[in-house]
């Protein structure tokens, strides 16, 4: 908000604005000069002196021959960080203040705004208060000695909803820029155009769950768009999802909810990734009330609420983005070859410079305090740790992440926007989305990592979409899909996920559509089904139960997708004739009990209660109990639940065995139950008895003998003796 609290300018105007004016403007070069300091005690000159082997490597044996590059990559964040905070005068969360200095602030009785812009040479504030010329009213001065620029304006001039610009100047040229800091952008609906708006509302918004802390025992996240969060054909709101979507989640057992293109962005068709704005909540939505409303109203349900925050790269429109603000095309980026993403047509920050990590470290605050976001998953991880961006690259080796073709810039940034983060919070979610498998990127700072609490599984959902385009049902190798969703860095948690948002775009397809194609159009109505879609309902069951059930963090599902929503997403284009058709989702395809989407969404929320069964789930290790390739047929165990697996799409198994510990097993959940459009082949009511077997008595097991149907998969839980 524009806005703050009278102690909040006295604040700004004390000496945390001091020190986020000297650390703003501190040269990158003094950090070499201030490497021998100490950044909080006798810890980081400890650090620099012995050089302990870290936990990362200890847990890796086989990363002891890039020890060097590790320990290095370690103390560059422990020398910037003793750059940014002076040595250790002040924290890092008071190096991330920039939000409370610069951009637009009420004080008691003027508001002042603030830039950052070192190749400017005049700027003027204009707006449909000045009828958007230059007034040397609204000039603003440069600030002595530095590179920012200050402008006081009467309390009278300002007022809410007042639409305003830059209009910079540089040697040899002028444009109209949107303030870096704008908390509130809008687009006229006349002219399309973008501008700040002062956001200054009578009545301040009043949080009532102060208190909430998120549930991770696990993670069940809820990745959603606000904007195409409802059934009608256009834009969605804070308040419908709030009111209309938020008591789906809350049902259907999610506990945090992964919002998309919260930061401005010009193209709606971007799914928010080409940003504009960053301190500014997408106006398209509604207000940054009803936005805070939303999040509260989530806290009250039990929901933590993430953001998807993009500071890999940023969208190159000059007139509302960040590209030559001042004239200068790198003041935030960087130049040269690494100055334009290759793949995604926009620009790469410079994360050598400290203004810009200032900038980015006080956009992660900004969002956790303005907003009580819980955390963020962080966008394009893999862009920002590589010159190259991770395009055309292997990954085949140790020696691929520590072979100088890394950004350690960026490493640097985002293990202080970690640190940040939960220094501000310590309860913060972060999540990285990064496809590389860089070591250590969800380990401990401490222990040598980057700080994330999570890493994306993206290895899994390109497996099952590979595995459904390229083999014959027939040839599903229960040992392929065990060691895929379990293959991980036993040191570092993960999302698993069945199928992301990527996946749902036009150009490509979602699971659900893949095992059924045009068959969702004409026979998913309950009666009607032919055998593809009854093939597509029971492998799509079994595709998710095992992705969830071998979690070791959290879980994800993108909305609809729980209940196979049936097209894809397409935005408005001019290919499609501005369309808003197929960007939303149809509620009331699941709500329908006579169409088969019930099914799959009955199910979805019957997985996760079954998961929520076993406390602390996804600390359970995964046994496996059996595999056979022949049979398709998988088994394992994570504390009192056993999973079984019959991937045969042809052959059902009457009394298969299975070594367990001896006692009773009852059923807690089948993919073939009616309920969820199976056969019902199976009385799930029978307590099933392990077989004694003398070979096994002596360890305590017996044989569990099992009907497995095909194309079916089933929990059981241990009876407690």
């Amino acid at each position: 908000m524009a806005t703050t609290k009278k102690e909040t300018a006295k604040k700004v105007a004390g000496t945390k604005a001091k020190a986020t004016k000297k650390a703003a403007k501190q040269p990158v070069s003094k950090a070499k000069k201030e490497t021998s300091k100490k950044v909080t005690g006798k810890k980081a000159s400890q650090e620099k002196k012995e050089a302990p082997v870290l936990r990362l490597i200890k847990n890796d044996p086989y990363l002891a021959d890039y020890s060097a590059a590790i320990n290095g990559r370690h103390q560059a964040v422990f020398d910037k960080m003793n750059a940014l905070t002076e040595g250790g005068k002040q924290t890092l969360s008071d190096f991330a203040d920039g939000y409370l200095y610069f951009g637009l602030h009420k004080m008691e009785k003027n508001w002042v705004i603030r830039e950052w812009a070192p190749n400017a040479t005049k700027i003027y504030l204009i707006g449909d208060f000045n009828n958007w010329v230059e007034d040397p009213k609204y000039a603003f001065k440069r600030l002595r000695g530095t590179e920012n620029w200050e402008l006081k304006i009467t309390s009278k001039a300002f007022k809410h909803g007042c639409h305003y610009k830059l209009s910079v100047h540089w040697e040899g040229g002028q444009g109209e820029r949107i303030p870096a800091w704008a908390t509130r952008v809008v687009q006229d609906e006349g002219t399309h155009l973008f501008s700040a708006q002062v956001w200054d509302p009578n009545e301040t918004f009043v949080w009532k769950n102060t208190k909430f802390k998120p549930d991770v025992n696990p993670l069940f996240i809820y990745e959603c768009h606000i904007g195409m969060a409802q059934d009608a054909e256009g834009v969605g709101t804070y308040v419908e999802f709030r009111d209309n979507v938020l008591p789906r989640i809350a049902k259907d057992g999610y506990n945090c909810i992964q919002i998309m293109a919260i930061q401005e962005h010009p193209y709606y068709g971007s799914f928010g990734y080409h940003v504009s704005s960053f301190f500014a909540a997408s106006s398209r939505f509604g207000t940054p009330e009803e936005l805070k409303s939303l999040i509260d109203t989530a806290h009250g349900l039990g929901i933590a609420v993430i953001m998807d925050i993009v500071h890999s790269h940023a969208v190159k429109n000059e007139n509302e983005g960040l590209a030559n603000f001042a004239g200068d095309p790198y003041q935030y980026f960087y130049p040269g070859d690494r100055h334009e993403h290759p793949a995604w047509d926009s620009l790469c920050f410079d994360y050598g410079k400290n203004q810009v990590v200032h900038f980015l470290l006080s956009n992660c605050k900004y969002w956790l305090e303005e907003y009580h976001f819980d955390g963020f998953r962080f966008d394009g991880v893999t862009s920002m740790l590589y010159y190259s961006h991770g395009l055309n690259e292997s990954f085949g080796s140790y020696g691929d992440y520590y072979n100088g073709h890394q950004d350690d810039n960026a490493i640097t940034y985002l293990t202080l926007a970690n640190l940040l983060i939960h220094e501000v919070n310590k309860k913060a979610i972060t999540i990285a989305e990064e496809v590389s498998g860089m070591p250590g990127l969800a380990s401990p700072f401490k222990d040598g990592g980057y700080g994330f609490d999570y890493r994306m599984a993206m290895n899994i959902p390109d497996y099952w979409i590979k595995t459904i385009k390229t083999l014959k049902d027939e040839d599903w190798k229960p040992s392929s899909m065990f060691w895929e969703v379990t293959n991980r860095r036993q040191d570092e948690k993960t999302i698993s996920y069945a199928e992301s948002h990527d996946q749902a775009l036009v150009g490509d397809k979602t699971i659900i559509f893949r095992l059924i194609d045009s068959d969702m159009y004409w026979h998913f109505k309950i009666g009607d089904e032919t055998g593809n879609v009854e093939r597509g309902i029971a492998l799509h069951k079994m595709i998710r139960l095992l992705t969830a059930s071998t979690l070791n963090g959290g879980y994800l599902n993108f909305m609809g997708n729980e209940f196979g929503h049936p097209e894809w997403i397409d935005f408005p284009r001019e290919g499609n004739g501005w369309s808003y058709k197929y960007a939303r989702r149809q509620w009331n395809l699941v709500d329908n009990k006579e169409l088969c989407y019930h099914y799959l969404g009955d199910f979805d929320k019957a997985m996760l209660k079954v998961i929520k069964k076993q406390g602390n789930f996804q600390k359970k290790p995964v046994v496996e109990i059996w595999h056979n390739d022949g049979d398709q047929v998988l088994a394992f165990q994570r504390g009192d639940l056993y999973f079984f697996f019959n991937f045969s799409p042809t052959k059902s198994y009457l009394g298969y065995g299975f070594m367990v510990k001896q006692g009773s097993y009852e059923y807690l959940l089948n993919t073939d139950d009616t309920n969820f459009g199976g056969h019902g082949f199976n009385d799930d009511k029978i307590v099933h008895f392990t077989n004694y077997d003398g070979m096994l008595a002596r360890e305590n097991k017996g044989w569990l003998k099992l009907y497995l149907p095909a194309r079916t998969a089933c929990v059981l839980v241990k009876s407690k003796e």
